[in-house]
């Protein structure tokens, strides 16, 4: 499974980056406000930190406005990754783009029907919102797994990123269907290592340790 981290926060980045974990980079309007940054700004210097693709989101609803928005994204850098609504139009633009050889994530994912749609438009990725779901007592893990029977049933290459994820367990059970790619929050990406049977054989292992008074460097 690839991690993607969902922030703008260059710092979270650099950080998660240089530790090796980081397979790519979601931003959106939302994240963007939070780092009171200029959009163009922290963008470019989010692509700057990661090889992987950097996720961009087109604010415009209509096609033509989306496509004026890409063309300006796109000139940030090499690993953008356009991202567009799970609409018409945003199906429209696309398959236009995903044409043209960019790479794009469809978003705001809600029904299988949708990510049947987004891969037939050919999307690099498909954004299904885990966390959203279950705010509506709906299992949001049920739709990744419906999702990955389709796209096994035609063969689509449209990976499936695991979205608005919000806790570990949350990414277990979406690596365990299958999900290619999981977009988690900071906190959440470095909650994925600890464990209190890990911290308790530290804490023996270096207490026995200390008994033998001897030192490795």
């Amino acid at each position: 499974m690839k991690f993607f981290v969902d922030t703008a926060d260059v710092n979270e980045i650099r950080e998660l980056n240089e530790i090796g974990l980081l397979d790519g980079v979601t931003t959106n309007p939302s994240l963007i406000m939070k780092s009171g940054r200029d959009f163009t700004e922290v963008t470019k210097e989010i692509c700057g930190i990661v090889d992987g693709p950097v996720s961009a989101e087109v604010t415009a609803l209509d096609f033509d406005g989306m496509m004026k928005e890409a063309e300006v994204l796109l000139k940030i850098a090499e690993n953008i990754c356009i991202k567009v609504p799970l609409t018409i139009d945003g199906l429209r633009a696309c398959k236009a783009l995903t044409t043209a050889g960019y790479k794009v994530n469809v978003t705001l994912c809600f029904s299988a029907n949708q990510a049947l749609l987004a891969a037939k438009a050919g999307a690099t990725f498909i954004s299904p919102f885990i966390g959203r779901l279950d705010d509506m007592a709906i299992d949001g893990m049920d739709l990744i797994a419906e999702i990955r029977q389709i796209y096994n049933n035609y063969g689509f290459q449209t990976e499936i990123l695991a979205a608005s994820i919000r806790t570990v367990n949350h990414v277990r059970e979406a690596a365990l269907i299958g999900a290619d790619v999981a977009t988690v929050p900071p906190a959440t990406l470095k909650a994925l290592v600890k464990h209190p049977l890990t911290d308790k054989g530290i804490e023996s292992f270096l207490a026995d340790w200390a008994k033998t008074g001897q030192k490795i460097v």
